[in-house]
């Protein structure tokens, strides 16, 4: 019987059967066969492995001679056109395909961009890099789950936030509860005795620009309206939370009754050196808002806060100290000053210790600073070195409130007595305009303080003093520009409040709008002299925006300022996200004022975000 299967056996070719069978039969000679035998014999004992790689040297020899003579001879380019990548289509698996064709596509005949053309639809395909620059829009690819990728093209990327109601001078200030003005780049910190931001737009060391300012102060203003109520942890009030404070031997704490309180308070007396601190250990996360009454009697007293990143396991020492300091960083301690005169005054502080430790990354490490999010940090412990009192120690998610009356007290202190302008302390140069000397007055500066003020006399049940610096802050509103004020006049005839009091004028659309939100938000808040008052300059100023509003409509957008009338020449076209401001501004002043104008003209203006364009003739 055979060792192989009877499928084996009967694939034998069946005009060789005995050589198959029984290989020890001799053979008999055969007509037309014999001549053939050694070539048979041959070819089946070589190796089979021989033969393929000596077929693979052949065609790579033959290859490589073709491709040597290539500079001699050379497919047709339509042939070769034809081998380029495959359509859409084809690489879907859908059955005709489409093929593309390059092309140069000649723009403008002044230079060359290489293109793609589909003949049989008579299209031409341009890159988008191209169409990105030359018509300044915005695209990406998008893929949703196992949805088929999408090219999403944006021809603005700016946002309309459409108003909720009619506009409240007590509530909400425009959209500003998106704004979080601490986090900007242009911030170096948030000062530890002002409590408020300190700028380096146009001066690196960083100064007090009154218009940032007034936004971080509506920004908070405007998130305790719309967030929910935070979450408060009380940690000492030296009454009913009392922590387990870590003390030193050569240290002493004590909760004593402050009589012109009313309530107790604990004094601390310290050893000198970081060893001699009294402190706390917690393990805190996300609530990440200190706040605490501090009276510090010597200059080597402070208070320490020690910062975790969870994920690296560093900590941020930060310390509060008496000092002219803005803000200075030695390794991993990062010191703020609470001002020279802050000894013996009890103050309230209230930190954002996440922005403190992230500022203080960044001034140590200004070529690649470390981004750290707010759920990476873990406040570890709280201490007082030196001798002083503390009293209210919390930690919360926010303290919109305290930032905003942090402000409010900004403008109150700092009002010029004599102008009733918040001075801006730097150069500023337009391009085209004299530059602004140190000490020049925005309206829009102005019109914000104002819309602070108005808030915090409403907001804290009439307190005289924020609505007597925004009565004053109403005198720049009468002065020229030239004179040291904001006011500029369009052709003899139409008065306008100066973002920038250049020479000449140059009519800033959307300073002149803030401007106008801070007179109407004192005139619906303030006793009726100082509303009546407020009130003119208001409609003085809707009557010259009625009247040159579509001096800024280009057609396809708006002009940030008129410098094309003022100094004769080219628009300054203002960028999306300020013709975004323009139209937001247009569509919240349509609630207070009946005029289609203005709605008209917004709506019109927030198509041009989608592209629209005016008509031709």
């Amino acid at each position: 019987m055979s060792k192989y299967p009877s499928t084996q056996r009967d694939a034998f070719p069946p005009e060789l059967p005995a050589v198959a069978r029984n290989s020890r039969e001799p053979r008999k000679p055969q007509h037309g066969i014999k001549q053939r035998e050694p070539l048979v014999f041959f070819i089946m004992r070589l190796n089979l492995k021989a033969v393929l790689l000596i077929l693979i040297v052949a065609v790579v020899v033959i290859t490589l001679g073709v491709y040597m003579r290539c500079a001699a001879f050379s497919f047709s380019p339509d042939f070769v056109r034809t081998l380029d990548r495959p359509s859409a289509r084809q690489a879907s698996g859908s059955g005709d395909a489409t093929v593309l064709q390059d092309i140069e596509c000649s723009i403008n005949q002044e230079y060359s961009v290489h293109c793609k053309r589909d003949e049989n639809a008579n299209e031409v395909y341009l890159p988008f890099s191209f169409l990105r620059n030359y018509f300044e829009v915005s695209g990406a690819v998008s893929t949703s789950g196992s949805e088929v990728a999408k090219f999403n093209w944006m021809h603005s990327t700016a946002k309309v936030n459409l108003p909720r109601g009619k506009y409240d001078a007590r509530g909400v200030f425009m959209y500003f509860e998106n704004y979080n003005v601490e986090v900007r780049d242009r911030v170096k910190c948030i000062s530890a005795a002002e409590g408020v931001p300190v700028s380096t737009q146009w001066e690196k060391r960083g100064y007090f620009y009154p218009t940032q300012i007034a936004q971080f102060a509506l920004s908070h203003y405007s998130k305790n309206l719309t967030e929910p109520a935070p979450r408060i942890r009380v940690l000492e009030d030296a009454d009913a939370n009392q922590m387990d404070w870590s003390t030193p031997k050569t240290s002493n704490m004590t909760r004593i009754w402050h009589h012109k309180f009313n309530t107790s308070v604990v004094q601390f007396e310290t050893a000198p050196g970081f060893e001699g601190a009294i402190s706390i250990a917690l393990n805190q996360t996300l609530d990440l808002l200190l706040s605490v009454d501090l009276l510090l009697v010597t200059n080597s007293s402070s208070l320490m806060v020690t910062v975790q990143n969870r994920d690296t396991r560093h900590c941020y020492n930060l310390h509060y100290i008496p000092a002219d300091l803005l803000l200075s960083v030695q390794d991993s301690n990062i010191y703020y000053g609470l001002g020279g005169s802050a000894l013996n005054k009890w103050r309230h502080i209230t930190r954002d210790l996440h922005i403190d430790v992230q500022k203080g990354i960044v001034l140590g490490d200004k070529r690649s600073p470390l981004k750290i999010r707010r759920s990476d940090l873990e406040v570890l412990s709280i201490g007082f070195l030196g001798l002083g009192f503390y009293d209210n120690i919390t930690l919360s998610t926010s303290d919109h409130l305290a930032h905003f009356y942090d402000a409010a007290e900004w403008f109150v202190h700092n009002q010029d007595p004599k102008t009733g302008g918040w001075t801006n302390p730097v150069r500023r140069s337009l391009n085209g305009f004299a530059e602004l000397r140190p000490g020049w007055i925005s309206a829009m500066g102005q019109g914000h303080a104002i819309s602070v003020l108005a808030r915090a006399y409403w907001h804290s049940g009439g307190d005289e003093r924020y609505l007597r610096a925004a009565a004053a802050g109403l005198q720049p509103y009468r002065v020229f520009s030239r004179d040291g004020g904001v006011l500029a006049q369009f052709m003899d005839k139409f008065y306008w409040y100066e973002e920038y009091p250049t020479t000449p004028p140059s009519y800033v659309l959307n300073g002149f709008i803030y401007s106008l939100l801070g007179l109407y938000d004192l005139n619906s808040t303030a006793p009726v002299k100082i509303a009546r008052e407020a009130g003119k300059l208001f409609a003085q100023g809707m009557y010259s925006l009625k009247k040159m509003l579509l001096l800024y409509d280009t057609g396809s957008g708006t002009s940030y300022d008129l410098r094309h009338l003022s100094l004769g020449v080219a628009p300054n076209l203002a960028r999306w996200d300020y013709h975004a401001t323009h139209v937001n501004q247009l569509l919240l002043l349509a609630t207070i004022d009946s005029d289609p104008l203005i709605a008209q003209t917004a709506e019109r203006w927030k198509g041009y975000m989608f592209g629209r364009r005016a008509k031709h003739n």
